[in-house]
C-alpha cells in the first residue's frame, strides 16, 4: 500500500511541449487534460488523426485524489501517479498539447469547429469534450471568507494544514467517506457531517470507515445541516440547523467539503449541445451529442456512474467514432 503522506509531484514529460499550430485544420481537438481526455488522445493519435489537447490541469481531478483502488490493473495507486502514467502514454504519440483556458467553441458548419482561447484560436473537424466536473460549494456564510483558512475541498492537497487538529468532512457520499478515511492519517479527530439519515460509501470504504469509527478517529453526525462556518482569522466552529449533544455549534479547526460535483458543461451549452436538467451533456452509446462531429466523454456527460474507467472507455469510443466520422 502506498504511503499517502508522500505527495507525488506531477511532472509532465518533455514531449508535452508539442506546440499547437493555429494555421492547420486539426482532425480533432480534445478539450480536457484529465485521464478521459488523455485516453481519447491516445486513440485518436493511434488512428492517425491530427490531434490537439487543450486543458487547464494536467491529469485532471484524479490527480487531486488520494489512493485509487478501483482502476483495473492497479490494486492500489496514487491518483497523481495514475494520471502521470496516462499522460506519459498519450504523449508517446504525435499529439499537440496546450495548457490554457478554452473560452468558447464555435460550430461553423459540417466538419468545422473553432476553439477560442484568450489570444488564440484553433480549427478542427471534430471536438471531444472531456471537461469533467468541479466541486459543489456549500453556499453558507463563512465558506468563501475562510477558503484556504480552514475551508478546503481537496484532502490530498491540504491535509498537511490539519495535522493533529479536530476537523469535519461535510458530505455523506462515497467521496466524503473516502476523504475522511484518508484524513485520519493527519487529523486528530474527524466528524463526518451528513444531512441524510445515513452515509453512502462503497463497500471497501465502508469497511475502513467502520475501523476508524471503532478506533475513535471518526464520528458520524447524520441528519443535520451546517448553516454557517465561523471564526476570527481561521475556522473555529460550525453552526448547525439543530442541536447536537446539547449545542448548535461544534468547535473545529478545519472543514473539508464533499457534497457533490457540478458538470463543467457551459462550453457545450453555449455551442448548442443538449444538456439535461443537471447540466450534464447528453450523449448516446457512441459518445455522440446532438451536433455531428461533437463528442463528449467522462464525468461531464449524463452517464450514471462517474468513474475514471467509465470515462476512459467513453474516450476511446469517441476517438473511434470521430475517426469514422472524418473518413465517411
Amino acid at each position: 500500500m502506498p504511503n499517502t503522506k508522500e505527495k507525488i509531484i506531477f511532472e509532465p514529460r518533455n514531449s508535452y511541449a508539442h506546440e499547437p499550430d493555429e494555421s492547420i485544420l486539426y482532425d480533432t481537438i480534445i478539450v480536457g487534460t484529465g485521464v478521459t481526455g488523455l485516453a481519447s488522445a491516445m486513440y485518436t493519435a493511434r488512428l492517425g488523426l491530427k490531434t490537439l489537447v487543450i486543458g487547464e490541469l494536467p491529469g485532471g481531478t484524479i490527480a487531486l485524489t488520494g489512493t485509487v483502488e478501483n482502476y483495473p490493473g492497479f490494486v492500489s495507486i496514487d491518483g497523481q501517479k495514475l494520471a502521470q502514467l496516462m499522460e506519459n502514454h498519450a504523449m508517446d504519440y504525435d499529439v499537440d498539447t496546450l495548457i490554457d483556458i478554452v473560452e468558447k467553441i464555435s460550430v461553423k458548419g459540417k466538419e468545422k469547429f473553432t476553439v477560442h482561447l484568450e489570444k488564440k484560436e484553433f480549427n478542427s473537424k471534430t471536438i471531444i469534450l472531456a471537461t469533467g466536473t468541479k466541486v459543489r460549494k456549500l453556499g453558507v456564510p463563512g465558506e468563501k471568507e475562510f477558503f484556504g483558512k480552514g475551508v478546503y475541498y481537496c484532502a490530498l492537497c491540504d491535509a498537511h494544514h490539519v495535522k493533529d487538529k479536530i476537523i469535519a468532512v461535510i458530505g455523506g457520499g462515497d467521496s466524503a467517506v473516502k476523504e475522511a478515511n484518508l484524513l485520519t492519517e493527519y487529523a486528530k479527530k474527524i466528524y463526518i457531517i451528513n444531512n441524510e439519515d445515513k452515509l453512502h460509501p462503497e463497500f471497501s470504504n465502508s469497511k475502513k470507515l467502520q475501523e476508524n469509527v471503532k478506533q475513535g478517529k471518526i464520528e458520524a453526525i447524520n441528519s443535520i445541516e451546517v448553516r454557517e462556518i465561523k471564526g476570527k482569522d481561521r475556522v473555529e466552529k460550525v453552526v448547525f440547523n439543530k442541536q447536537y449533544k446539547g449545542s448548535t455549534e461544534l468547535k473545529l479547526e478545519g472543514v473539508f467539503i464533499y457534497i457533490g460535483l457540478i458538470p463543467v458543461s457551459k462550453l457545450a451549452g453555449d455551442a448548442g449541445i443538449n444538456l439535461n436538467a443537471k447540466g450534464e451533456v447528453m450523449i448516446n452509446q457512441n459518445s455522440e451529442t446532438n451536433i455531428p462531429g461533437f463528442y463528449a466523454v467522462g464525468d461531464v456527460t449524463d452517464t450514471n456512474l462517474k468513474q475514471a474507467i467509465i470515462g476512459v472507455s467513453q474516450g476511446v469510443t469517441a476517438a473511434y467514432n470521430a475517426y469514422k466520422y472524418i473518413n465517411q
